[in-house]
């Protein structure tokens, strides 16, 4: 047709145009990798690494595409350094508050800042109520607790609280304290019984020991000795029998086992 013109393009020459084309996308996507992963020209505000090749954002800025760019930081907080998070955090002494500011942790009259930095505890001889550390009324023979809950103090030895207060413990004669928080404020000492608030003699009888247990009579037969009633009485042993563990009792030979008459007969 007249007056139209038709341009013809050669194979090679669009393949050589394509290639380019890919060359500059490629380099073009891999530059901010490069600047991502710290190589390659430093930006502004980036300094070399302290070991190995390569850059990083100075303090208190944070590469973003590529780009070191200044942290918010807010009143009495610090950078962190780290690549997560805020990128800073409040000073000892404050708490962060919604992420965006840092509030002082007010510290009451006789109180001390936590290690944490981030709370507060009362002094020795004050208890924490509220917002406030509050003086320990110590009740006559009492001592100050290391404990964080509860009064704040505990009765001296031989004494038990009550209302407030630390009453003696009526310690009965042939008795000790057990300085035990719960339970018996007492115990007898050896060779006594508890009987009726009381520590009496314990009888022991021919052929028996003082046995501690804190149950039962007090006494023990001695090996080869039975109790029987609040006598020892000596064990005879049938044939083919022996005395068991407890030295108390007995028990069959291994083949053998009792009969209705007391006997240890063979096994069938």
């Amino acid at each position: 047709m007249h007056g139209s013109r038709t341009e013809t393009i050669a194979p090679g020459s669009r393949s050589r145009s394509r290639s380019w084309l890919s060359i500059v996308a490629l380099a073009f996507l891999a530059a901010p990798a490069m600047a991502q992963d710290g190589i390659g020209s430093a930006p502004s505000n980036a300094q070399d690494r302290r070991f190995g090749s390569g850059w990083d954002c100075m303090l208190g800025y944070r590469l973003e595409r590529g780009v070191c760019v200044e942290l918010s930081i807010p009143a009495n907080a610090h950078p962190t350094g780290r690549s997560y998070g805020s990128g800073w955090a409040c000073r000892r002494g404050y708490r962060e508050v919604r992420g965006t500011a840092c509030e002082e942790v007010v510290v009451p009259e006789n109180a001390f800042l936590e290690v944490s930095g981030l709370s507060w505890a009362c002094e020795r001889g004050f208890s924490k109520q509220l917002d406030r550390c509050v003086e320990i009324d110590l009740p006559e023979n009492a001592f100050l607790s290391e404990r964080n809950t509860g009064s704040g103090w505990e009765c001296d030895r031989g004494h038990v609280a009550r209302a407030g207060a630390c009453i003696p413990i009526p310690v009965p004669e042939n008795a000790y304290l057990t300085n035990a928080v719960y339970g018996a404020a007492w115990r007898c000492e050896r060779g006594f019984i508890e009987s009726g608030g009381r520590c009496d003699p314990v009888p022991v009888p021919p052929n028996a020991f003082l046995d501690d247990r804190a149950h039962g009579s007090g006494w023990r037969c001695r090996r080869g000795f039975g109790a029987r009633h609040n006598a020892c009485v000596r064990i005879e042993l049938p044939e083919n029998a022996h005395l068991d563990r407890s030295g108390n009792r007995w028990q069959c030979d291994r083949g053998f086992q009792v009969s209705e008459g007391g006997k240890c007969v063979l096994t069938r």
